[in-house]
This record gives C-alpha cells, sequence and structure tokens, in this order.
C-alpha cells in the first residue's frame, strides 16, 4: 500500500510539474501576442491617421475654388 501511495505521489507530482511548465510556455505565449497586439493597433492607428490625411489632401485638391478666389 505504501509503494502504490508512493508511485501516486510521484505520479501527481510529475503531472503537476507538467502543467506547470505548460502554463509558463502559454504565459510567455500570451505575454509576447500582447505586446503584437499593442504594436498591430499602433500601426492601424498610423495608417489609419495616414489616409485621412491623403483624403483631406485629395478632396482639397478636387475641389476648384470659385472664379472671385483666383
Amino acid at each position: 500500500m505504501a509503494d502504490e501511495n508512493s508511485r501516486r505521489t510521484e505520479k501527481l507530482e510529475a503531472s503537476l510539474a507538467h502543467l506547470e511548465h505548460q502554463v509558463e510556455q502559454l504565459n510567455g505565449v500570451v505575454i509576447e501576442q500582447g505586446k503584437l497586439l499593442e504594436r498591430l493597433k499602433k500601426e492601424v492607428h498610423r495608417q489609419s491617421h495616414a489616409m485621412e490625411s491623403l483624403e483631406l489632401e485629395r478632396i482639397k485638391s478636387n475641389n476648384a475654388k470659385p472664379p472671385h478666389y483666383q
């Protein structure tokens, strides 16, 4: 009985160590994805701003000034 309990305890400890390792790896992945997400958000914001600026310039260039402004 003591041998069986010892074997079961060792198996549980090994499983726990394996799960702890997996949690550490997953945590690293989550941290990296968070960093990537922030970088991509900044890039999307930058590109949106650039597109807005280009669109405003295009609109301004297509609107002819009235004759009394020329």
